[in-house]
């Protein structure tokens, strides 16, 4: 294992983010603030409890995920996409390091990115709404494995893209309306029987589900199948990763 190029491109991803703070950090911090302003303070005021949990509460772990998905994939794709634009990228072809070596230094860096920005959404949200964490290694096990599953998928995204129009077209028309849809803003139980087993095959619902779980013990699906799918997911990205590299696909337009 090249451990040197691995440290190499992880420690020059994360430095990108620290030289964009407000591009990086502060506007989705700002952007999901409003989420909580409008939803959490304003309507959730005025709203029932869901499942036990007042409203404003309830949605704290459906609008972090919601960060941690659109960031995940925007972070991983646009770091593996730059370099194919301007021609960097043939530096990294022609260097001793492994595929697979250049894939965890890149998703290891997205995902770092996201699971620190979905750490500092989830304390401003204390700063709206009382909120209280139930079972927090759990909530840190699903931070971690859906920042870095949704990094891989981003990566293929950047892998695959060749226009920075293509970079947005999944998280923009796929991800974040199965996110909206997937129980970020209610229960699925609060859906009739059919649209409830037809929301069922929404992988971003075990995911809403499974975090949800962490914060108050409560859930739409088992957190058992909400790990496992989850893990299910992982596990695709990281054989479609292989897939691409293994049939011959390079890092090149």
């Amino acid at each position: 294992m090249n451990l040197h190029a691995i440290k190499a491109i992880y420690l020059f991803e994360m430095a990108r983010t620290w030289r964009t703070p407000l591009q990086s950090i502060l506007s989705p911090v700002i952007s999901t603030s409003l989420y909580f302003v409008v939803f959490g303070a304003a309507i959730g005021s005025r709203m029932q409890a869901v499942d036990g949990v007042a409203y404003g509460a309830f949605i704290v772990p459906g609008l972090i995920m919601l960060s941690l998905l659109t960031q995940s994939i925007a972070n991983a794709s646009f770091a593996i996409y730059f370099p194919k634009f301007t021609g960097t990228i043939f530096e990294l072809l022609s260097a001793p390091v492994a595929w697979w070596e250049a894939v965890f230094a890149y998703v290891a860096a997205a995902a770092t990115k996201s699971v620190i920005l979905g750490l500092i959404i989830l304390v401003t949200a204390f700063l709206f709404v009382p909120l209280k964490i139930a079972h927090p290694l759990w909530m840190l096990l699903f931070l971690v494995l859906t920042a870095t599953t949704f990094s891989l998928f981003g990566f293929i995204i950047g892998v695959w893209a060749d226009g920075f129009e293509k970079l947005q077209v999944v998280p923009l028309l796929i991800v974040t309306p199965l996110a909206f849809l997937g129980g970020s803003f209610y229960s699925i139980d609060m859906l009739p029987p059919f649209w409830r087993a037809v929301t069922l095959f929404n992988p971003v619902v075990y995911l809403i589900s499974g975090f949800r779980w962490s914060f108050f013990g409560v859930a739409d699906v088992g957190i058992a199948v909400s790990l496992g799918m989850t893990l299910v997911f992982l596990a695709a990205c990281i054989a479609a990763v292989a897939w691409i590299f293994k049939t011959g696909y390079r890092l090149k337009n």
